[in-house]
């Protein structure tokens, strides 16, 4: 395995602004402090951006402020046509934003590759949206005069996005405010900044005024956040990550009102039962549970298989699991990349650890691969007692952990214990039964004999300890928006 990265891939990294952008210009923090980043294939650092102090973000919110006002009024169809324009932009640069993301991230390529076709849809789903905003106009029930409401922008907008989903997650939260006519502060996460900042750059080339979009890359973290958030210029917030920081937030954000919208943590429960295609359920199961190495909000994280049929399902989960590849995701062949650093890939063995001493097997796996980069094997675990943690705790790895259930009932409450609830899978074949789990399950978001929910023209979200608000779709852009109802005299 490549211990550095490419004359090529070095020539794309020096070609990304390193620099926090505010007010349409790239600048230094106002202390000159930088941030290393790492390739968590090897450990090594390959590039250094921008460490912004609290005056930093003061001045970044203070841009948004000062732009709002212009962009709210600019007219729907200008605001789409320059969506439209930054998603064709996007799109003829996938190869190296997916190289960019595979070196920040670790992911394989095709992963990468996928995440800018997903995270580009949402600049098309809502450069159509832009120009579909609409009120209602109505007749009073006594007849006495028209009820009219109309939808205005929610205004300056505080985003906070993870590593895992670098450029997906920032389109999903920009691609709606855009369209909305909001203006914002972005603070991607300190492990993954390139990305963003590679997408700020490609905005602007498509014409974004100045201010519309501020970028501010931090390790400061909960000393630079606060303040914006408790700002009064600051008019929502919408962030996604753990559910503690989440909580945190939504703390800070109580003083002022704030509009909230949070995705947070998951826990999903993937049911096999009797009746499943079992070879469809182990395609849905590999998708679910691998897509970028486990780290994902809506990744399997527990497989509740009827008793009837868990044995075949193991073994063929076991036989898909042990055939992948686990290296560094730009070269070629390899299926499986690193966890995003030593405190995650630490957390993942540990998990696994204390379901062993607990009683549990591991059928495959189970181990810290290589002496450098944090990577993980492909696990499968079964008979996990329900006491160990790798039922209750978000894995973020490739671990797939396996118990069995007998009835449909067992099943649901099963699947049901956690605070969590973003999203979940179920396997039959039986209709009935479908509508009465998805009926039951306390999730957001369930797949029904598939192995993936997201999709850019859909409300995605959670309920529970998974947080509020939707993303894509059509209520995508109402989280961004305000209703004001005017009473018409006649």
């Amino acid at each position: 395995m490549r211990m550095t990265i490419t004359d090529v891939e070095q020539e794309l990294v020096a070609s990304v602004p390193t620099g926090l952008f505010i007010a349409g210009t790239w600048r230094e923090a106002s202390d000159g402090a930088r941030i290393e980043v790492e390739d968590p294939s090897t450990g090594l650092v390959f590039a250094s951006v921008a460490d912004a102090t609290v005056a930093d973000g003061d001045a970044a919110l203070a841009a948004a402020s000062a732009a709002q006002d212009e962009w709210a009024h600019t007219a729907p169809r200008e605001r789409a046509e320059l969506l439209r324009r930054a998603f064709e932009l996007l799109t003829s640069r996938a190869q190296d934003f997916a190289t960019l993301m595979t070196l920040e991230v670790g992911k394989p390529l095709a992963e990468s590759r996928a995440e800018v076709g997903y995270g580009a849809e949402f600049l098309r789903w809502f450069s159509e949206e832009a120009v579909r905003i609409s009120g209602s106009w109505t007749t009073a029930p006594d007849g006495q005069g028209r009820l009219l409401t109309m939808k205005k922008p929610v205004g300056p907008t505080l985003m906070v996005t993870p590593w895992n989903f670098p450029l997906a997650m920032g389109t999903r939260k920009v691609g709606p405010a855009l369209a909305a006519g909001c203006s914002m502060v972005v603070k991607p996460a300190s492990q993954t900044p390139l990305t963003m900042l590679a997408f700020a750059d490609l905005l602007r080339e498509a014409g974004l005024p100045a201010g519309v979009l501020n970028v501010i890359t931090t390790t400061r973290t909960r000393e630079g956040m606060e303040p914006l958030v408790r700002d009064p210029r600051t008019r929502k917030l919408t962030f996604t990550g753990s559910t503690p920081v989440g909580r945190r937030l939504v703390e800070q954000s109580a003083s002022q009102l704030l509009r909230v919208s949070m995705e947070l943590g998951g826990n999903a429960p993937f049911i096999v039962f009797e009746d499943a295609d079992l070879d469809a359920a182990v395609e849905g199961a590999m998708l679910a549970k691998m897509r970028n190495m486990g780290e994902a909000c809506t990744a399997a994280n527990r497989f509740l298989v009827h008793e009837s049929v868990v044995g075949t399902f193991v073994e063929a989960l076991t036989a898909r699991m042990a055939q992948l590849v686990v290296g560094r995701g730009s070269d070629d062949g390899v299926t499986v990349g690193p966890l995003i650093d030593s405190t995650a890939l630490a957390k993942v063995a540990q998990l696994v650890d204390d379901a062993v001493v607990r009683g549990a097997r591991v059928v495959c796996g189970g181990k810290v691969v290589g002496d450098s980069g944090y990577f993980y094997a492909p696990t499968v675990v079964t008979d996990v007692p329900p006491e160990a943690a790798l039922h209750g705790e978000e894995i973020f790895g490739p671990v797939a952990p396996v118990t069995t259930f007998r009835t449909e009932e067992e099943a649901l409450a099963a699947a049901n214990a956690t605070e969590y609830g973003l999203a979940a899978y179920v396997y039959t074949r039986d209709v009935s039964r479908v509508i009465r789990v998805c009926e039951a399950l306390e999730v957001g978001m369930v797949g029904v004999n598939q192995g993936s929910v997201s999709n850019a023209a859909a409300p995605f979200g959670g309920v529970k300890a998974s947080g509020f608000g939707r993303e894509g779709g059509p209520d995508g852009i109402e989280e961004y928006l305000e209703t004001t109802y005017v009473g018409l005299a006649t």
